[in-house]
């Protein structure tokens, strides 16, 4: 594939924050472009343009497919004019008006990516080749959105991650194509670590249970490194494939191995079983060094704590976003999403709804779909709106920088959907490291050139 020659990175930024206050988004002049509206993979023809859609439809992360496909669903209903519009209406960058994108309308293409990095890749590839996707969105994996995003960057469209957690995602694979509005695990880390060590004292040994794959290996790092920051000794850290769905022989030998905490770095069904065994074998209620033993989930979400029902109860971990936020763009995507479902999104819903509403404004800002203009419109933009805070997506890496969540399992909840509570709200400086940071590839980490494809 060809590669862009473009140099203007960096040079059409947004305004700076002021205050609490966002200054208006930089409206991108479209005669920039006027010649790029052609001459890029899949530039749109006629009044529509097709996105893709590619979550898991099928493996242990099927829950959250399901959901991410009915936030995009709702994106699209938003971008086209339907619905009540959500969080367009909140939305710091006012250049969506529920005309499409760049005044075309949205259609859209699905694929089940099987939580399988081969399967996810063929997936988007089909959309790309045979059914004219200009952007791939989606996911619940990060191994899956490497393999994706790494496809996106050969064949010259726009990745916008969904759920992907693993420090790699904007890190050693980092990709110009690729964009990711979700945390990750050093954001996890730096959020949970403190409140680890309040609530639980900084002499603690903690044995780890890892899914094997990048995201369990970045995320175990992260929390491993932080707590041991605060005085925690990491005793143990094995290794548990990501097809597991009985981990009991896991268990076992954390009985008598000294520790008194469990850090499970599990997603999904993973996590509901992991936990749901833990319990099973009696740690919640066990006494070990003195001390209560406690256990720990680094990555939540709202599905996994329905999934592990009682088993949650007073169990710490963190959280993108959660829908019980009262800030006005969370409070709109609640209602839209609620009406139109019946119940409230989880965090996989909320990012790659926001996602879809950043790709469309990036394209509106830069006055065209090529994706090295809709790239730069994106890097280093600020905006608020969409729950989180004040957000900066940084042109280093492409990662997004917001607060963080913890929470922990409700004891008394009200409802099977009010199954988690806010402990703390992690501002985004706590957060915050360097590109180069070594957890993310040092130096040697690089982002590449943007690709426009054909």
């Amino acid at each position: 594939m060809t590669k862009s020659n473009f140099t203007r990175r960096g040079m059409l930024k947004t305004g700076a924050v002021a205050g609490a206050a966002l200054a208006t988004p930089t409206i991108f002049d479209g005669s920039v472009w006027a010649a790029g509206h052609t001459g890029f993979t899949n530039a749109p023809e006629g009044g529509s343009v097709t996105l893709g859609f590619n979550v898991p439809q099928s493996g242990p992360y099927a829950d959250e497919g399901a959901d991410e496909l009915r936030a995009y669903e709702l994106a699209v209903e938003h971008l086209n004019g339907g619905g009540d519009g959500g969080m367009i209406n909140t939305f710091s960058s006012k250049t969506l008006d529920g005309t499409g994108i760049n005044g075309k309308k949205v259609e859209y293409v699905t694929g089940d990516t099987q939580t399988k990095s081969d399967a996810a890749r063929a997936s988007a590839k089909s959309m790309i080749e045979k059914d004219g996707a200009i952007m791939i969105t989606g996911g619940s994996s990060s191994g899956v959105a490497i393999a994706v995003q790494g496809l996106c960057q050969d064949a010259g469209v726009i990745f916008m991650a969904g759920l992907t957690h693993s420090n790699d995602t904007t890190g050693k694979d980092r990709k110009a194509n690729g964009f990711r509005h979700f945390f990750n695990g050093y954001m996890s880390g730096a959020a949970l670590a403190p409140v680890l060590a309040a609530r639980y004292g900084t002499d603690r040994k903690a044995y780890h249970l890892t899914a094997d794959y990048t995201w369990g290996w970045t995320q175990q790092e992260s929390i491993a490194n932080a707590t041991e920051a605060q005085g925690w000794e990491t005793v143990n850290n094995v290794l548990t494939p990501l097809a597991s769905t009985d981990f009991s022989s896991y268990i076992a030998p954390v009985l008598n191995s000294g520790a008194d905490v469990l850090v499970l770095n599990h997603y999904g069904g993973n996590m509901v079983n992991s936990l749901t065994n833990a319990v099973q074998f009696g740690l919640k209620d066990k006494q070990v060094n003195g001390k209560n033993f406690e256990i720990v989930v680094p990555l939540y979400s709202r599905l996994m704590a329905r999934g592990a029902g009682e088993n949650v109860k007073g169990i710490l971990g963190s959280t993108n976003w959660h829908w019980s936020l009262t800030d006005e763009g969370s409070k709109a995507f609640v209602k839209s999403f609620g009406t139109k479902y019946g119940f409230p999104p989880s965090q996989a819903a909320h990012t790659v709804y926001c996602q879809t509403l950043l790709y469309a404004d990036a394209v509106n800002r830069a006055g065209s779909f090529n994706p090295c203009a809709v790239g730069e419109a994106l890097e280093d933009f600020e905006f608020s709106g969409l729950g989180n805070g004040d957000v900066l997506y940084r042109g280093a890496d492409h990662q997004c920088f917001k607060d963080v969540l913890v929470v922990q399992g409700k004891d008394n909840p009200t409802s099977e959907f009010d199954v988690l509570e806010v402990v703390e709200v992690t501002p985004r400086a706590q957060v915050e490291y360097p590109p180069n940071h070594p957890m993310f590839g040092g130096d040697e980490a690089s982002l590449g050139e943007c690709n426009p494809g054909a």
